[in-house]
């Protein structure tokens, strides 16, 4: 008997530790809340500084997340992974709109929404929120997909935390925006407040859920911790825009390029690897689609190729649309880049590598006009008789010369060949009846 009871209280041990548990909330003189700030464009490193400040709101057992919002709105796949944190997020959160003057448009509605509390500072507007992709317009099929997505999704959102599903699915479909006081009154938002102990105070004694356990917020008076931005996030917010990864991928390729065309510049090497550099740390936080890539080192090789085969234009024209396809498919999941970048970005392409790099390579192969070769073809003038050697003055230089005839003083001269430091001549004349 002893031996079971030691097995069953093993396997109810086990059981115990897979069962996640609720985090014990701290005593009231312990309580604080977290806040951190989520400003501009939404994008991969925003994603990841709402999921460090839930992280860090779970373990560290924070009263509540505070999460200030000023947004024009951003990339869909980042939104969506902000709001699968968000919901089920052990620690309540409230998702407020400030200051005045802010806003939570497109991206931002659905962030606001996801909230267990959704506020807004006087002053603020929320809403607006139909897709619309990076790349240009989309055509009439991609459009309704899109937006019938979108759609669910912010309905969906909207049920699940008690807001109003109708003007949720209008944000989307016909691109509404209201004020504080409206989207109080519509039910978008549970309260204004204008301040941060504000916000706290009238949050105090709401309930929010998870699953089916309700619980109650008591945050009134609590002090607060801020969470301060990084500088991996302060420059992935500068450069994780995918047009500016981009532009930064392609300027380090020009950089070494000409690096390697011309050994010892030194500038464009540095700046290439430097731009190189930033451009993978901001591909690693986007969707990057292989193929688009390999096209995008096609069309390089292409262009180099251009310059050194006489291929009549058919590398170029290859590199040109390898160049442009594989920007097009550079990046997955509803990122893409805008068509002026890419056609800008094309066309100094195919200039700098047919236009620039090719007029070096052909002054390259430019007879040259200096040097022992130089002189080949220059006129001269007879100073002292060639007889069959003598001087003669060519280029205001006086040189032993020698012909295979005799030539007096002033007779006009071409020179045929420079051996060590004399000049094989014949006559002028003779050209000039040739």
């Amino acid at each position: 008997m002893k031996r079971h009871a030691v097995v069953w209280a093993l396997v109810a041990a086990v059981f115990a530790a897979r069962s996640p548990a609720r985090p014990a909330e701290p005593p009231a003189e312990k309580a604080r809340v977290l806040v951190v700030r989520l400003e501009g464009a939404v994008s991969p490193s925003t994603s990841e500084a709402l999921s460090s400040a839930i992280d860090r709101a779970e373990d560290e057992h924070y009263r509540a997340l505070v999460v200030e919002i000023d947004t024009p709105g951003g990339l869909v796949t980042s939104t969506r992974e902000m709001v699968k944190k968000m919901l089920p997020s052990e620690v309540p959160i409230l998702t407020w709109v400030t200051p005045g003057g802010a806003r939570a448009a497109s991206a931002g509605v659905f962030i606001t929404m996801a909230g267990d509390v959704a506020a807004m500072a006087p002053g603020t507007n929320i809403g607006a929120a139909s897709p619309v992709s990076l790349q240009g317009g989309m055509d009439s099929t991609m459009s309704h997909k899109v937006t019938n997505d979108a759609a669910a999704f912010a309905r969906t959102l909207a049920a699940q935390r008690g807001r109003n599903v109708d003007w949720a699915e209008r944000a989307v479909r016909e691109a509404v925006a209201v004020g504080e006081d409206e989207a109080l009154k519509l039910g978008v938002v549970d309260l204004i407040a204008a301040t941060l102990p504000e916000l706290l105070a009238k949050a105090d004694g709401r309930t929010w859920r998870r699953g089916e356990e309700t619980r109650t917020l008591r945050l009134k008076g609590l002090p607060h911790d801020r969470i301060e931005p990084g500088f991996r996030q302060r420059l992935l917010g500068l450069i994780d825009d995918p047009n500016v990864a981009y532009i930064l991928l392609m300027l380090g390729f020009y950089g070494l390029l000409f690096e390697l065309q011309n050994p010892g510049a030194i500038l464009p090497g540095v700046v290439g690897g430097i731009c190189l550099i930033l451009a993978f740390l901001s591909l690693s936080t986007l969707p990057i689609n292989a193929a688009g890539f390999a096209l995008i080192l096609l069309a390089l090789v292409f262009f180099l190729a251009e310059i050194k085969v006489a291929s009549h234009g058919l590398l170029g024209a290859g590199g040109v649309l390898s160049l442009v396809l594989g920007s097009i498919i550079l990046f997955r999941g509803g990122v893409a880049l805008n068509w002026f970048v890419i056609l800008g970005v094309t066309l100094s392409t195919a200039l700098f590598f047919l236009f620039v790099v090719g007029l070096g390579l052909r002054a390259q192969r430019a007879p040259v006009t200096t040097g022992a070769r130089g002189m080949i073809g220059a006129r001269g003038r007879v100073l002292r008789r060639l007889a069959p050697r003598g001087q003669i003055e060519v280029m205001g230089e006086v040189w032993n010369a020698e012909s295979e005839q005799p030539l007096e003083s002033g007779a006009e001269v071409v020179v045929l060949e420079v051996k060590q430091l004399t000049l094989r001549v014949r006559p002028a004349s003779q050209e000039a009846r040739g």
